[in-house]
């Protein structure tokens, strides 16, 4: 059986979130996290003793309510904390990107010189570097 088509919002497919947006993991945590705030507010509402399963290492186990709901809220925080510093990390690196850009006079194909100011031709009657001085 074929896998079903990708859905045409990529909004939807964190693969492309992912691949568009240069974070890879932390755009694919940042996803799942909506997921996991719903089974536990389900998980919350549903008796203690009742059994659910739960995939761990890739083999499903049965367990109860009672014993998936706190680690499920473990994993939630460990996740939210590793997406706000992976959100630090990346500030990071772009201000020190921004920085070494500057320091080394770095530009992308396109991006206009920020020194470089507009200047006019001959027909404006101001010389720019390339004019001739007569004194």
């Amino acid at each position: 059986m074929a896998p079903p088509p990708p859905h045409p919002d990529p909004r939807w497919r964190p693969e492309v979130t992912a691949r568009r947006s240069g974070r890879g993991g932390a755009a694919r945590d940042e996803m799942a996290e909506p997921g996991k705030g719903l089974v536990i507010d389900t998980l919350r509402e549903v008796d203690p003793t009742r059994k659910c399963f739960r995939m761990v290492g890739g083999v499903l186990v049965e367990r109860t309510v009672k014993e998936v709901l706190p680690a499920l809220e473990s994993n939630r925080e460990q996740i939210s904390k590793l997406i706000e510093a992976l959100a630090q990390q990346l500030q990071a690196k772009g201000r020190e990107l921004s920085e070494f850009r500057e320091r080394h006079n770095i530009r992308l194909v396109g991006e206009d010189d920020p020194k470089s100011t507009p200047r006019d031709g001959p027909e404006g009657g101001k010389g720019g570097p390339g004019g001739v001085l007569v004194s």
